[in-house]
């Protein structure tokens, strides 16, 4: 998959789909867009208490979002079809998967928005989970922003509770760091993310 590709009709289609839904059947609310930085890599980074997250954080964003998801999901027929044009690619789980790592920097070094859950996976209660490495190791190696975001309601989708998006002033990472700032920084977005 080349990383840089331009996202194609279905990624608008799904985007603009998903958007009426949330803001028509969910009475969606998002605020903080203009917190996003442009002409720059960046990572986005919710909260993650759902599998509806993703494309929630995505159609409400001026740029495109990219993000990776679990190998398995690509070998489903349909759903895998589908990810596979909406700017999703491959990660391996439980080891390095040093082709997700070629991606996730391409990406960001060609500018562009990527989604990563500094909880590195779904919270199952809807709380806000412990802080992982991952989102700081590559704000901290590709030098980019981080913008926190806290998505409200997503785990409660049955119920059609009203669903909120916020997204908050972007993080930058420190000019010189070793690996314990890589937790550090993670932390620090899970605490602004609460803050909103």
């Amino acid at each position: 998959m080349q990383v840089t590709e331009k996202s194609n009709f279905l990624y608008y289609a799904g985007r603009f789909l998903f958007k009426m839904i949330f803001l028509f059947i969910f009475r969606c609310k998002s605020e903080g867009n203009e917190n996003i930085p442009k002409n720059t890599g960046v990572i986005i980074s919710p909260n993650h208490i759902s599998f509806f997250d993703p494309p929630l954080t995505g159609c409400f964003m001026n740029q495109d979002l990219h993000f990776m998801a679990k190998q398995e999901l690509f070998g489903i027929p349909i759903l895998g079809f589908l990810i596979k044009r909406t700017n999703a690619f491959p990660v391996k789980r439980g080891i390095q998967d040093m082709s997700a790592f070629r991606n996730t920097f391409s990406l960001l070094e060609n500018k562009k928005a990527l989604l990563m859950f500094p909880e590195g996976t779904r919270s199952k209660n809807g709380n806000i989970g412990k802080a992982r490495a991952g989102v700081g190791m590559v704000s901290c190696t590709a030098q980019v922003p981080i913008v926190p975001v806290k998505i409200t309601n997503t785990n409660n989708i049955k119920k059609f509770k009203k669903i909120t998006i916020k997204y908050g002033k972007p993080i930058y990472p420190p000019k010189e760091y070793a690996k314990d700032d890589y937790i550090l920084l993670s932390q620090k977005v899970l605490n602004e993310i609460q803050k909103l």
